[in-house]
């Protein structure tokens, strides 16, 4: 399977976030239940992505994932395998994490997603899912289950 780079995923949102800091510390907002991208609430929870490792690919049946990165910064990429979407085959890469690029992202049921620390200190990232954990409702494959080089965000080849 060829996939294709792309600036967007269909029903992949991005939101950024806000920092309100001073000499004390800072309060970094994620999700409020007002907010467009929020359906409901299952769980929260971090996920310590050590330098040097990658997480994935996983993929959720049901559950719409928002992830934010409170320390360090991650590199995420998601790949379009849904035969329905205006996207099929195509795979986004984001650079999320504060303080430069705190951001929410939202991805929907059905899509692959990997993502690995690009700080030395490692990542911190937060999940607020609309469902509770099911092992049932999830699926993983090893890293080299598709022709992309997460390092690069490139297709292999």
């Amino acid at each position: 399977m060829v996939y294709k780079r792309s600036n967007s995923i269909e029903g992949v949102l991005v939101h950024p976030l806000k920092i309100i800091e001073d000499e004390r510390g800072a309060v970094m907002h994620m999700l409020r239940k007002s907010d467009p991208q929020f359906s409901s609430f299952g769980e929260v929870y971090f996920s310590k992505v050590n330098h040097g490792f990658v997480k994935g690919w996983k993929r959720h049946k049901k559950m719409t994932q928002n992830f934010a990165v409170p320390f360090g910064q991650l590199s995420l990429v998601v790949l379009d395998t849904r035969q329905d979407s205006s996207t099929e085959n195509n795979y986004t890469a984001f650079t999320i994490g504060a303080p430069d690029n705190y951001s929410l992202v939202t991805i929907p049921p059905n899509l692959w997603y990997a993502f690995y620390s690009i700080t030395n200190h490692g990542a911190i990232l937060a999940n607020c899912a609309d469902l509770s954990h099911d092992p049932s409702e999830s699926e993983q494959l090893p890293l080299d289950a598709f022709e992309i080089d997460l390092q690069s965000n490139t297709v292999k080849g």
